[in-house]
């Protein structure tokens, strides 16, 4: 609806480490039902605006909205309706794959029955089944994302927030990811995902915000970010500023 507000919203976000200004004045908007990838270079900002904007931590200033819903102000509300994979995100590794999702589902109220039914959902659509009963601590890489992403989506949120979800992944991971968030955003839901792969965004989002040095350089459509260049490596490069070439080093000649 035309009225509705942003599925996720973000406004004058600042922080700062000492005398490093880690973000400056972000603020973007996620409309409903959309698949937003928020592109930059390493160290641009990307996740320390993410982790602010899910309440993970404290803004200087400013701050963000889940569907109107302010996150700081009311934060069992606007969590309530969000699914966190946060980039290196700590899990407890002395749990089998079954017992976080069942802590993680018991945790957010959930009745045992609808978790214990959710939980199969989850491990047979994530290909992680055969691991269920593997403890945490001997998951591969991309075993670990599918198990953290199955973790933020076991309680059935509007909008996932998903810190480089596809990093360290293997292609048939990968594969496997893509198909849940497609059939996620076909239903309705949000995505908003960080990343520096610009193919990868390309790929599977709808919308895009460029971030470099903490600030937001261009968001909006593919399309309108894009622009006329033939695709968005080209444009983020345009954006960011592309460094002096390497010439080569003369002790490996």
């Amino acid at each position: 609806m035309a009225n509705e507000p942003p599925a996720f919203e973000l406004y004058e976000l600042h922080k700062r480490f000492g005398d490093k200004k880690a973000v400056d004045d972000v603020s973007l908007s996620v409309p409903g039902g959309s698949f937003y990838g928020l592109v930059g270079p390493n160290g641009a900002g990307k996740t320390t605006s993410l982790s602010m904007a899910v309440g993970l931590l404290r803004p200087d200033s400013g701050g963000a909205r889940v569907f109107g819903i302010d996150v700081w102000s009311d934060p069992v509300r606007a969590k309530s309706m969000i699914g966190v994979l946060p980039d290196g995100m700590a899990m407890p590794e002395r749990l089998t794959g079954r017992e976080m999702l069942s802590y993680l589902g018991r945790l957010r109220g959930l009745p045992e029955r609808e978790v214990d039914e959710r939980v199969d959902d989850l491990l047979d659509g994530l290909g992680l089944a055969e691991a269920e009963n593997t403890l945490i601590i001997e998951y591969s890489a991309g075993m670990r994302k599918k198990i953290g992403l199955a973790g933020a989506l076991v309680h059935a949120p509007r909008l996932l927030v998903l810190d480089e979800p596809f990093e360290a992944v293997d292609p048939i991971s990968a594969s496997v990811i893509k198909g849940i968030l497609r059939s996620f955003t076909d239903g309705g839901g949000s995505v908003i995902i960080s990343s520096h792969v610009m193919a990868l965004v390309e790929q599977i989002c709808d919308h895009v915000g460029v971030i470099a040095r903490g600030r937001v350089l261009a968001e909006g459509a593919l399309g309108e970010v894009r622009g006329e260049h033939a695709g968005l490596e080209e444009a983020f490069v345009e954006l960011v500023g592309a460094p002096e070439p390497v010439r080569g080093f003369s002790w490996l000649a």
